[in-house]
């Protein structure tokens, strides 16, 4: 009887060969970047982000505007009860006055009686009843006590802080793309595990088939095979599983067609030792470090509220027949407004602003130790992640060959198919390690990356 075996070192190539080429630590496959592309571009938060960022600039404008002269046109009409006149001893005042000017041109005597059928003017009214005004106002801050200043800076540093706080979610967005990506690539290639333990059992069944056929092995040896066989299809359904789980957090997260990943082939490609350098300080750090910068510029804007402003005030009526006897035409002016007392609301507020710049300040030193200690977990999880990988490379070769040693006992009657069915099971959970060993591997190079603020993608 002819028997296709499959030997030591067939059994190293296809687990061992599931071994990818070692990448670079910033080569990311070109299909995980544009998915990361794509999940920025969609992610919400980012686009709050970018919007909050538009209002800074806005804030910033409006902090400019400040010196920007006002011109604001004005119309009104107003009706009276009746006209504002002077009183009937000014008039009578105003008209012998008028009288006493036409005696003296017309040569009268001063004692003489005013002469008889000469009109008199009669006395206009200070303000007639029906007032009509249209008018031009300038309004133009020329000195605001530093307030627009330190407000232009203080969006300044709120802007800067956003856009790194933006930066640092592009790297969450990031990394949540990189895992789901990876654990991707570690359902596939589990699934070439099982695939492999498939064509083991293959090989049993037709080797059990034949002993059958030949007296030399029992019904019952074939049906521990069929319960193997449906154990290894319940685990074949867990992993498809697991794998439309991914499917459709990467399409949640990147907004690419459920279709267009089920078609991706993801390697776990394990990254190479090198490609870490100096450690970068974190847009995290950067974010609240603006923040702070804002937080104190604002409270000197408020403090600066006892300076003096100073203002050019303009005004121009374009209407001047309903204008009262004392309305001027136009005029212009310069004033100062002092502010010596305002119930101590500027000072309480910029000491509450202050406070507000201590709280960026606590938080950028816990984010500093956090930081820290990522750094730390994050070396220790990569070494121990590489000297995991050569074990479990120790142990398939075990395994591979304690199952070839015990797939020959038992085709000389020294063991059981139930041996030889715990030996495959050894060999397939080895397998299965090696993969989860390189995504172990990843996992802690790219957050040791991300916590030394040097993850590219």
């Amino acid at each position: 009887m002819h028997i296709k075996r499959i030997g030591v070192s067939t059994v190293l190539l296809i687990f061992l060969g599931l071994i990818p080429s070692v990448s670079n630590a910033q080569d990311l496959d070109p299909r995980l970047q544009e998915l990361i592309g794509k999940g920025i571009e969609k992610s919400h938060k980012l686009n709050e982000k970018e919007f909050e960022a538009q209002q800074a600039i806005l804030d910033q404008k409006l902090a400019k505007s400040v010196f920007l002269p006002k011109i604001t046109v004005n119309g009104n009409y107003t009706r009276l009860n009746d006209d504002i006149s002077f009183d009937d001893d000014t008039q009578n005042l105003l008209l012998g006055t008028q009288k006493l000017l036409i005696k003296e041109a017309a040569g009268v005597p001063f004692n003489a009686g005013f002469p008889e059928g000469v009109p008199v003017q009669p006395i206009p009214a200070i303000q007639e009843k029906n007032i009509l005004k249209s008018s031009v106002d300038l309004d133009w801050v020329l000195f605001s006590g530093f307030e627009a200043s330190n407000a232009l800076k203080a969006s300044k540093h709120k802007e800067a802080s956003i856009n790194y706080a933006a930066s640092a979610l592009q790297d969450k967005v990031a990394l949540e793309i990189i895992e789901n990506y990876d654990r991707l690539a570690l359902v596939n290639a589990s699934k070439k595990v099982l695939e492999s333990t498939e064509e083991f059992l293959d090989q049993q069944e037709f080797y059990v088939k034949k002993a059958i056929e030949n007296g030399l092995a029992t019904p019952i040896e074939r049906k521990k095979i069929e319960l193997a066989r449906q154990q290894l299809i319940a685990r074949q359904l867990e992993f498809d599983h697991n794998k439309a789980i991914l499917i459709e957090m990467l399409h949640k997260l990147t907004g690419e067609s459920k279709e267009t990943l089920e078609l991706m082939m993801p390697q776990l490609d394990p990254f190479a030792s090198t490609g870490f350098g100096s450690i970068e300080k974190r847009d995290e750090i950067k974010a609240l470090e603006e923040a702070e910068e804002a937080s104190l510029y604002k409270a000197k804007m408020e403090r600066n509220n006892f300076i003096p402003k100073v203002a050019l005030k303009g005004h121009y009526e374009l209407l001047e027949d309903d204008l009262s006897l004392l309305d001027p035409r136009w005029y212009v002016g310069v004033g100062v407004k002092w502010n010596l007392f305002d119930g101590n609301k500027s000072r309480l507020e910029s000491q509450k602003t202050k406070y507000e710049a201590e709280k960026y300040r606590e938080q950028r030193e816990e984010a500093e130790e956090m930081i820290n200690l990522s750094i730390t977990k994050a070396e220790q999880s990569l070494a121990s992640a590489k000297q995991n990988i050569l074990i479990v490379q120790k142990e398939i070769e075990l395994a591979d060959e304690t199952y070839e040693m015990v797939d020959k006992q038992y085709r000389n009657d020294l063991a059981s198919i139930t041996d030889v069915l715990d030996a495959l099971r050894d060999l397939e959970q080895a397998g299965f390690k090696l993969q989860e060993s390189y995504y172990q591997q990843r996992r802690a190079t790219v957050d040791l990356l991300h916590a030394q603020g040097q993850l590219k993608y």
